[in-house]
């Protein structure tokens, strides 16, 4: 895994139990386990999955979720960005998102959600692309606006593929298929007991 610039640990409102931070090296086996359990043996099937193989994530912006269990900190959350090219215009696609389910009513996606975005606004980059539920991504300022001339690598959901511009315009003449545009890394995938149940986020 490339290296990702550390950033302090951010803690959410009403001081929740857990913190974001910046995604690290020793978080990998846990996030690949968070992963199987939210998404399933498929996952790595998936569409969006061939944005993501045998690239690194966009500098800065993979988050892991830790809370306190016992003396240890346990992932329990976890997002990335990628860079793409939105049939020639640059953007963002996020995913996965996944939470552990003993914490999904803390608000850590939403959260980390809000973190991510504001944090790759700041870092100057125009627009993010998901696919996911529209009701729950609308709250985030996502929709199906000024994307429907793109289209993914693979079979997908045309209601799911959703855009946010972070900078006005940012999307403008966006058409075609979206296409990884990110550093390429050596794949290596860490295998894990899976469970059978996908959970409806950011795929």
């Amino acid at each position: 895994m490339t290296a990702l610039r550390k950033t302090p640990p951010a803690l959410t409102p009403d001081a929740a139990p857990f913190a974001i931070r910046a995604e690290r090296a020793s978080d990998v086996a846990a996030r690949e386990t968070l992963l199987d359990a939210c998404f399933g043996a498929n996952r790595h099937l998936r569409t969006c999955q061939r944005l993501r193989d045998g690239r690194a994530p966009a500098e800065g912006l993979a988050f892991s979720v830790v809370r306190q269990d016992g003396l240890k900190n346990r992932l329990v959350g976890t997002l990335r960005l990628w860079h793409v090219s939105a049939g020639g215009v640059p953007a963002l696609v996020l995913g996965p998102l996944a939470v552990d389910p003993s914490c999904r009513e803390l608000g850590v996606g939403a959260a980390l959600m809000r973190h991510a975005l504001a944090t790759a606004k700041a870092a100057g980059h125009g627009a993010v692309i998901l696919l996911g539920d529209a009701p729950y991504y609308a709250r985030f300022g996502f929709s199906a606006l000024k994307i429907g001339e793109l289209s993914l690598p693979g079979p997908f959901e045309r209601d799911r593929l959703l855009g946010l511009e972070l900078r006005e315009g940012a999307l403008a003449g966006a058409c075609g298929t979206i296409a990884p545009t990110g550093a390429s890394v050596p794949e290596i995938r860490v295998r894990r007991a899976r469970a059978p149940r996908p959970l409806p986020h950011a795929a």
